[in-house]
């Protein structure tokens, strides 16, 4: 149903789009403060309802032949990409992404996640283990013992996504189950849900059979509390904070659950006296304007030698300021606006703590104003210099356009603090000499570390060490994520 562009959705429960006991709730537009559409309000009862259509719907999922499986996750990806620019168009509208994000890091990449699935599905589920020579004895004569490890799907999987891609990251929890035999509830995060049933739309006229997706919202915590702690709920796939994530590990944790976690990041990036410093400040600067530094894998804790330290800086800051601060689907502009004006005022009381605290700001720190400004939840990038590692502001997550630069006299001071820190997703290293740089990336506790880029390669494992998460997936490795090991032994 419809108002204008006031569009209300239905939740998806065992293949009907079904009504919401408790109403709609507007989603608004970060940029324009309009509201998008109205998203449904699950009750608990219709949560707990979806994941008992996910598991009735198990077992003839999980017996379909995979290049069938394969077939519906490339037919939906044909979908989403027949109309990426309305995709696109609405993924900026919710979550206020540039134009050029939207579609090439949101729904495009989102679309390539269920085709690099679609082959997913095909790819060996057994392995052959090294037979075993057994002496007689009390378990039998002797004998050599043939064994097969074999990988079942998990079963009722809850995928709770993250906002800074409504796209990408419900695709990359999705996709992988699916293709692994298992069934799905979803619960797209509550700022911008919309493009998810969108992406649920092209499933559902790929050919997924009802039960097998399932979709359900709602602006406060009870929706995504049923979605963990259904019975019918074999495992949780979560992206959000580690606030969070310590919670739903308490439910998992009562029943057994299986967990993937994706949590917080503070990742640290390492910059050696021999750096290429204009490429160090080109890949630091992403944190000021990829998705408005509401990211967990930016390095937006920056740890320079003091060699480089002035000239480190005063690069960053002209990097900074020579961003375009504004309108999302503005040609020109490369920092949006933020998820709302109460995480826009969470960054800002961090800024304001971290000055505070002692540190310095080197451009930034105001909220933009003028003309164009009258509206949206913009934050200015912001540079904090003099600060050191008991920082709070270099401590916590900030999840904005916000970078602490903290210096160093050496290698080993350097290591010291990069790994002194909660959190561990992500890190950095920028050094001329690749061989001092691996040798560091190795001692970082980190799940993953960027030498000289903060590229990723889509094939490695992505999750973090410490408070950064549980688990790992990107590639064939959430293919593993989505499955169990299963040993079958017989007799040679």
């Amino acid at each position: 149903m419809s108002d204008g562009n006031r569009t209300e959705r239905r939740l998806f429960i065992g293949g009907r789009w079904t009504e919401p006991d408790h109403g709609h709730y507007e989603i608004v537009n970060p940029a324009t403060e309009e509201v998008v559409g109205l998203a449904p309000e699950a009750s608990r009862e219709q949560v707990h309802a979806a994941a008992t259509a996910a598991r009735e719907a198990l077992d003839g999922w999980s017996r379909t032949r995979p290049e069938e499986r394969a077939a519906i996750l490339d037919r939906a990806a044909d979908l989403m990409l027949r109309d990426l620019r309305a995709h696109a168009a609405l993924a900026q509208a919710e979550s206020g992404a540039t134009t050029g994000t939207a579609r090439g890091m949101q729904v495009a990449v989102g679309a390539a996640r269920f085709r690099r699935y679609a082959r997913g599905a095909l790819e060996p589920i057994e392995e052959p283990v090294m037979p075993q020579v057994n002496e007689a004895g009390p378990m039998g004569r002797a004998g050599v013992l043939g064994a097969l490890a074999v990988r079942q799907p998990v079963g009722v999987v809850t995928c709770i996504t993250s906002y800074n891609n409504p796209w990408a990251n419900p695709a990359g929890k999705i996709a992988p189950a699916l293709a692994m035999g298992n069934t799905v509830v979803v619960k797209p995060a509550p700022q911008d849900p919309l493009s998810v049933y969108r992406m649920t739309e092209a499933l559902e006229a790929a050919g997924v059979p009802a039960g097998v997706v399932n979709v359900v919202t709602g602006s406060g915590p009870e929706a995504g509390e049923a979605a963990v702690d259904a019975p019918d709920v074999d495992m949780v796939s979560f992206t959000g904070s580690t606030a969070v994530g310590r919670r739903i590990g308490e439910v998992c944790g009562r029943a057994m659950k299986r967990q993937l976690m994706e949590l917080g990041g503070k990742g640290a990036a390492v910059v050696l006296d021999d750096a290429d410093l204009d490429s160090a400040a080109a890949g630091i600067g992403t944190t000021f304007s990829f998705y408005s530094g509401q990211i967990c894998t930016a390095p937006t804790r920056v740890l320079v030698q003091r060699g480089v330290h002035d000239a480190l800086l005063g690069r960053l800051a002209a990097y900074a300021d020579r961003l375009t601060v504004g309108d999302p689907t503005d040609r020109g502009t490369v920092v949006g606006p933020v998820i709302s004006a109460a995480h826009r005022d969470r960054i800002e009381s961090y800024v304001e703590l971290g000055r505070k605290e002692g540190a310095r700001i080197v451009t930034g720190g105001e909220r933009p104003s003028g003309r164009g400004f009258e509206r949206g939840f913009h934050v200015a990038p912001t540079l904090l210099a003099d600060c050191t590692n008991d920082m709070r502001v270099v401590r916590e997550e900030i999840f904005g356009p916000v970078v602490v630069v903290v210096p160093f006299d050496d290698e080993e001071e350097g290591i010291a603090l990069a790994n002194d820190s909660d959190y561990g997703l992500i890190d950095y290293v920028w050094s001329s000499d690749v061989a001092r740089a691996f040798r560091i990336a190795r001692r970082l506790r980190a799940g993953g570390v960027g030498v000289n880029t903060v590229g990723r390669n889509m094939e490695a494992p992505f999750g973090g060490f410490k408070k950064s998460g549980v688990g790992r997936d990107v590639g064939s490795y959430a293919l593993h994520a989505y499955s169990e090991l299963q040993a079958i032994v017989w007799p040679g």
